[in-house]
């Protein structure tokens, strides 16, 4: 049964695009940040292994840094809640047990009974072809929950623009994340669009069904 009707479905999705201005008056409801806080954590990911960090940049200060290093753009500093994904450089497997050990606690198990899980694992994205671009690996993974975000917020009403308008390099040695086990993949605005945004109400393009879905 569905819990949202596909015609809300479509309709929010034709209301939302990326964002270039946003209303500087208007803040997230906790509530609602909380809700897409959330659905970042929800966001699954390859094994379950989440090799990201989601950087909520809320210092003013911090956000202007930022915005020299991403085009200048505007929705840096504008819009209610800046979002900057980060992944790991690379998968250990320190990390890997870690997640097992977290698995077995949630599921009520043991650590024994998923070992060949373990294996597996560390055979791909440690020890195997994966693990030699395991920050690439994770970057894709980081993709899946930028979708996740901009589809919640678009159910919510919330509008976003998702940013690879950026030098992740810069990123990284403003925040801090040179030395550290995560690197700067993009980022993600979100609020409430301006009313100056001369996007807002552009026709949205994109091909027809038929030229992108394939049926076989």
């Amino acid at each position: 049964m569905a819990v949202v009707s596909e015609t809300a479905l479509l309709e929010q999705l034709h209301w939302r695009y990326a964002t270039k201005r946003f209303d500087l008056s208007r803040k997230l409801p906790t509530e609602t940040w909380e809700a897409l806080a959330q659905t970042l954590v929800l966001s699954p990911s390859s094994y379950g292994l989440q090799p990201w960090k989601f950087i909520v940049i809320q210092d003013a200060a911090l956000r202007q840094k930022l915005q020299t290093v991403s085009w200048n753009q505007a929705q840096v500093t504008e819009c209610s809640h800046y979002v900057v994904f980060a992944v790991r450089r690379k998968m250990t497997e320190a990390q890997v047990d870690r997640f097992i050990q977290r698995t077995a606690e949630v599921r009520g198990i043991t650590v024994e009974s998923i070992k060949f899980y373990r294996d597996m694992i560390l055979g791909d994205v440690v020890h195997g072809p994966r693990g030699a671009v395991a920050q690439e690996w994770a970057a894709r993974q980081s993709y899946i929950a930028l979708g996740d975000l901009m589809t919640a917020a678009a159910l919510l009403g919330v509008d976003a623009c998702p940013m690879e308008g950026l030098d992740p390099l810069a990123y990284d040695d403003i925040l801090g994340l040179d030395n550290s086990e995560f690197a700067t993949v993009m980022a993600c605005a979100l609020g409430y669009r301006s009313s100056a945004d001369k996007y807002a109400n552009l026709a949205k393009v994109r091909y027809p069904a038929s030229e992108v879905i394939e049926y076989r």
